[in-house]
């Protein structure tokens, strides 16, 4: 009846005065769809109530989180029987207030073993672990469920230990106590605890195959995955995601899509974990290809080909997927609004950052944490530092991540004195930085020339946070020093490095002897990196440059030889520009564009303008 009557005041005409199911089959009916206002309405006019009444509405109430409503309620209940005690209490413990529901369950007259239950596995998901063993041990009789809420209980709160000791003083087992132990063992990384416990089981289910399976999927042991997998007796949707997502994060597309073709009944979890693995291999065109395949996208599917294209490096083609979620009348949720976001940083793309920026204040995210840690990110890569700056203010509580976008973001815009002075303002705090933190405060040291201060990061690094410096804490180093012309210091650096300096290393040599003219020190940086990098053009780039910045044109020469003789090649540069929201990408020679003639044409009238300007070009560098 509440199906084809909108209107509860027509449905309250219509309802017999004296049938009481009807009554309260139509509240509950209200209740179900998430109407709580009609329900309301119909249960303030009902000509008699009854416990199942008054019960359906505190239930009602505490669905929505409406607590005050609901025991306002309970308190005027003429009689209470156990379930609406319990709803009440439940209700409590689902909306976080355990000390409410314990004060409620401390007065109960009599407490079945649903309460008891109820609250010890409340007190379990809020980390209240003490309180749930001592209700654990006051109670006066125990069931399946009693053993099983606090092992799953123990589990979830990283104490296998007292879960182990709980399972082995079980007067009786079922399947969900052994799979919990199971799944427990198998999610820190036991492996071996889990698999004698799995070959000792009286019974097994398909979640105790499957929880086993993931236990080596999630350990990369994909044959040992694959036997078991063979032997099950029956598998579901879930065995078989499970296998697929061991293969995919093991780049073993063969066999994972291999196995997707045998399916008979896949997921939207099937799907993105194929989306995902060929995203990770970078092979975009397989992944678009299944995603194309998909009848229905939800936002997850949307999410994971949005991801893969920016993971690979493929930002104009997330904004393209976007725009297309969005015009599917799809709505983004977090995890695409902090991809979306990366994606514009990546191009740059400053005015598709702000509409994101604008989608997110206009649905009320502004208060998530992640999507606030973007944002200053995604201005700070797109140039606009004050942006950055403002939206990091309008953060409530910074946190780490917050901290280190904030400061990276300003050593990157080469304002080393301002990197610091957030640097200084997150120690006030007592944030704890970290390896990323130093990175950003020995950038900021660079940009600003403050060498003794480098020094003093570089060291407080290790000796008050012990952190242990890692190759992009030295490149910093170089860099600090090389900028402020101490090479043979710099060089210093390198040779006492505990491991062996990377790429980034010798590139922050190579810079600085190239700004300082050492053509020796960049010959012998220039070396190592091509012993790193064969085939890349950066060093001998580099060090071309270096030698016609010196005039040793036959050196720049041989250098040129050696890059024909061995196979390298420059890539041709790469610009980007973002007009009225739309991202423009322009290679050395290229004339793709539809506007190809005009923007030379333009070209031609700036090299013009400049030449009569008195400009000259720097021949030093090539």
């Amino acid at each position: 009846m509440a199906d084809r009557v909108e209107n509860p005041q027509q449905l309250f005409q219509m309802l017999p005065k004296g049938n009481l199911f009807s009554w309260n089959s139509m509240i509950t009916k209200y209740v179900t769809d998430g109407k709580i206002d009609d329900a309301a309405y119909l249960f303030d006019r009902m000509p008699q109530r009854n416990v199942v009444s008054w019960t359906s509405m505190i239930s009602g109430f505490c669905q929505h989180g409406l607590l005050d409503d609901a025991r306002q309620l309970f308190d005027k209940m003429p009689e209470r029987d156990v379930i609406a005690w319990n709803s009440m209490i439940t209700g409590y413990a689902k909306n976080g207030r355990m000390e409410d529901a314990r004060l409620l369950f401390d007065e109960m007259p009599e407490r079945d073993m649903v309460t008891w239950n109820s609250m010890i596995r409340r007190y379990m998901q809020c980390g209240s672990v003490e309180d749930a063993s001592e209700l654990f041990e006051k109670m006066p009789h125990r069931d399946m469920t009693s053993w099983n809420s606090m092992i799953v209980g123990y589990c979830q709160n990283g104490k296998i230990e007292d879960a182990r000791h709980m399972f082995d003083e079980m007067p009786q087992r079922n399947v969900v106590s052994w799979t919990a132990m199971l799944t427990a063992y198998n999610q820190l990384g036991n492996i071996e605890d889990a698999l004698q416990l799995f070959d000792k089981m009286p019974k097994r289910n398909v979640v105790s195959w499957t929880a086993m399976i993931s236990g080596y999927t999630q350990r990369g042991r994909m044959e040992d995955a694959q036997q078991l997998f063979d032997k099950m007796p029956v598998r579901n949707v879930v065995s078989w995601n499970a296998m697929i997502a061991g293969y995919a994060r093991e780049g073993k597309m063969l066999e994972a899509q291999r196995l997707f073709d045998k399916m008979s009944g896949r997921d939207v979890v099937s799907w993105t974990s194929m989306i995902s693995g060929y995203a990770q291999s970078g092979k975009m065109d397989d992944a678009r290809a299944l995603f194309d395949r998909i009848q229905r996208h939800d936002v997850i599917a949307w999410n994971a080909i949005i991801a893969g294209y920016t993971q690979n490096g493929q930002g104009q083609a997330s904004l393209t997927m976007f725009s297309k979620m969005l015009g599917a009348g799809m709505k983004p949720d977090l995890s695409t609004l902090v991809t979306i976001l990366s994606a514009s940083a990546s191009l740059a793309a400053l005015q598709q950052g702000k509409q994101v920026h604008k989608h997110i204040i206009s649905s009320g995210l502004m208060s998530n944490s992640s999507l606030g840690n973007a944002i200053v990110t995604m201005y700070a890569k797109c140039g606009s530092i004050e942006d950055a700056r403002k939206s990091f203010n309008r953060i409530h509580e910074p946190n780490l991540v917050s901290w280190n976008a904030m400061i990276s973001g300003y050593a990157q815009h080469g304002l080393g004195s301002e990197a610091l002075e957030v640097f200084e303002q997150m120690q006030q705090t007592g944030t704890k930085p970290d390896h990323i933190t130093f990175v950003g405060g020995l950038s900021g040291c660079s940009h600003a020339g403050l060498v003794d201060k480098g020094f003093q990061y570089f060291e407080l690094m290790t000796n008050s946070y012990g952190i242990q410096p890692a190759a992009e804490h030295y490149a910093c180093m170089v860099d600090l020093l090389g900028r402020s012309g101490y090479l043979d210091e710099a060089k210093d650096v390198i040779i006492k490095m505990p491991f062996e300096p990377d790429a980034v290393v010798w590139v922050s040599l190579l810079g600085a002897c190239r700004v300082h003219g050492n053509t020796e020190l960049a010959k012998w940086a220039a070396e190592h990196l091509v012993e790193l990098q064969p085939q890349d053009a950066t060093p001998y780039v580099l060090l071309s440059n270096i030698y016609a910045a010196a005039g040793r044109w036959d050196d720049v020469a041989k250098v040129r030889k050696l890059m024909k003789d061995g196979g390298v090649e420059k890539e041709p540069g790469c610009s980007w520009i973002e007009i009225k929201s739309k991202v423009h990408s322009f290679l050395v020679g290229d004339r793709s564009h539809p506007q190809t003639e005009e923007i030379y044409a333009t070209l031609e009238r700036l090299a013009g303008s400049m030449e009569k300007a008195g400009y000259v070009p720097d021949t030093n560098v090539l």
